[in-house]
């Protein structure tokens, strides 16, 4: 806006500037209208978007806050649950285990008392086979003869192998001969004498293969006479019998294992629990093998080292067992040796 000099005396002049000012007056207030507007608009468009933030803030603290406090209720139900299952497997496992041990050791002390009694039952029994009376049936016609008791008499143990005779006479005499070095395994390699012969022969046609042999002198010619034995039971019962040597001292049992295996052509594998032969340490071993091989329908051959004192008497009761019976010298310097 530019000042102009107007003189007194021209009143239109006057009139003009007067409404040019009046004009530019009322664009000024309206360009202060306007702005006071906008800023109105501005206050109010930052005043919502204030009150927005607030409440999205406030949203999210308040949906933190409901997490936290379940979460904070569920660690409490969690460490209730972990109090109470301590609790209980205190209270059940432990004693659950402590009355689980006190029955197994009442167990296992009647199971001694009663194998106990069992063995002195066992001492008891009368081995000599008793003959069998049998008494015929009433509904059956008999004449008047009939009335008497009929005996049935068991074959006497010297006729066990009467059927066997030829087949076992053959192999002693096959046992005179030279030695076959290069023959089948579980056939002798070696050669016995007529002594060793006659052992043989008493075993078998007069013990009926069970009985006490006294001792060859050395345990070199026992194993040797036994591997005679097994060679022959070989060809009567095949693989349906198996031979339990008993001997206490591991030394005595490594013994028979080198005259075996040289005299009959076996190897290691030939000694095992599931092989020909078993060597055993104690007579229990050797009772309990036997029974089983019994129950699987097969033959048990025990063999007693000369260097045993006693022989347990379950062993008696099998039908093949041979125990050498060592002299007092020879028993002292097998003791001696080992």
């Amino acid at each position: 806006m530019t000042n102009t000099k107007v003189p007194n005396n021209n009143p239109e002049k006057e009139s003009i500037i007067n409404k040019s000012i009046t004009k530019e007056k009322e664009k000024d207030n309206e360009i202060i209208k306007n702005k006071a507007i906008q800023n109105k608009k501005v206050t109010s468009v930052s005043k919502k978007t204030n009150k927005s933030v607030d409440d999205i803030s406030n949203e999210i603290f308040s949906e933190l806050i409901s997490k936290k406090i379940s979460l904070v209720r569920e660690i409490k139900d969690l460490e209730t649950k972990k109090i109470e299952l301590d609790k209980d497997i205190e209270s059940n496992f432990k004693g659950q285990s402590d009355n689980i041990a006190k029955r197994v050791k009442g167990f296992q002390e009647y199971l001694t008392g009663s194998l106990q009694n069992l063995s002195q039952n066992v001492e008891k029994l009368e081995l000599v086979s008793q003959p069998i009376v049998v008494k015929p049936s009433p509904l059956d016609e008999k004449n008047e003869d009939s009335n008497k008791n009929e005996l049935i008499t068991v074959p006497a143990l010297s006729e066990t192998f009467k059927p066997d005779e030829k087949l076992i006479k053959s192999c002693f005499s096959s046992f005179k001969e030279q030695p076959d070095f290069y023959s089948e395994p579980w056939k002798l390699r070696r050669s016995l004498d007529s002594s060793d012969i006659e052992v043989m022969d008493d075993w078998f046609f007069n013990m009926g293969g069970r009985g006490s042999l006294e001792s060859r002198g050395s345990r070199q010619k026992n194993a040797l006479l036994s591997a005679g034995l097994i060679a022959i039971l070989g060809e009567l019962y095949g693989d349906q019998f198996q031979t339990l040597i008993l001997a206490s001292q591991p030394e005595r049992l490594g013994e028979w294992r080198r005259i075996l295996q040289d005299s009959l052509g076996l190897t290691r594998d030939d000694f095992g629990p599931n092989s020909g032969i078993v060597l055993f340490e104690r007579p229990e071993g050797v009772i309990e093998r036997a029974d089983r091989l019994e129950a699987n329908e097969e033959l048990p051959f025990i063999i007693v080292d000369a260097a045993e004192t006693s022989v347990e008497i379950p062993i008696l009761q099998f039908p093949l067992w041979l125990a050498f019976a060592g002299s007092n010298d020879e028993i002292y310097d097998d003791l001696e040796l080992n």
